[in-house]
């Protein structure tokens, strides 16, 4: 088991019990300036504030030096996942469907790795686009990074509070 892996199994139990579940953990740095980034939104999916930030902070950070399983010292960052947020779950893209992304891949999918397009849907284990007019199905094992793409019509509607 990884770090990642260590982390989200201590602090998921937390995160859920204060109304909240984990979008994203990045571990980085170099031996003596680490960042610890915990993306965390509400289970409601209602809008995050910063003193929600600062309540999950305090929590976890309680059970991470008791649970102690990041050796070297570190920075501990807790964040929204923000109106152009990254897509991590398979989840993420059924519910974002209809929303603009851009996607990149592991490996080449009809000679490319970056793409931008409209989220048509789920199929099984693929995220389908529509990627310059034409549907794409890019498998969801081979994308290794992808985020919602701030556009006027994401940005109306999320002021409006649809989700």
């Amino acid at each position: 088991m990884d770090i990642i892996q260590k982390i989200t199994k201590i602090i998921e139990p937390t995160l859920t019990d204060m109304g909240f579940c984990l979008v994203r953990i990045l571990y980085q740095g170099a031996e003596t300036n680490n960042t610890l980034q915990i993306m965390v939104e509400r289970s409601d999916y209602s809008a995050m504030h910063s003193d929600d930030c600062e309540k999950i902070s305090r929590a976890l950070s309680a059970i991470l030096d008791v649970e102690d399983i990041i050796a070297n010292r570190y920075t501990l960052e807790v964040t929204s996942p923000g109106i152009d947020r990254p897509l991590v779950k398979l989840a993420d893209y059924e519910r974002f469907a209809g929303r603009e992304a851009k996607i990149e891949t592991l490996v080449a999918v009809e000679n490319r790795k970056r793409f931008k397009g409209k989220i048509l849907k789920v199929e099984e284990n693929q995220v389908v686009i529509d990627f310059e007019g034409q549907e794409l199905k890019i498998d969801f094992e081979i994308i290794s990074k992808a985020k919602l793409v701030l556009t006027d019509e994401l940005l109306a509607q999320m002021l409006k509070g649809n989700k």
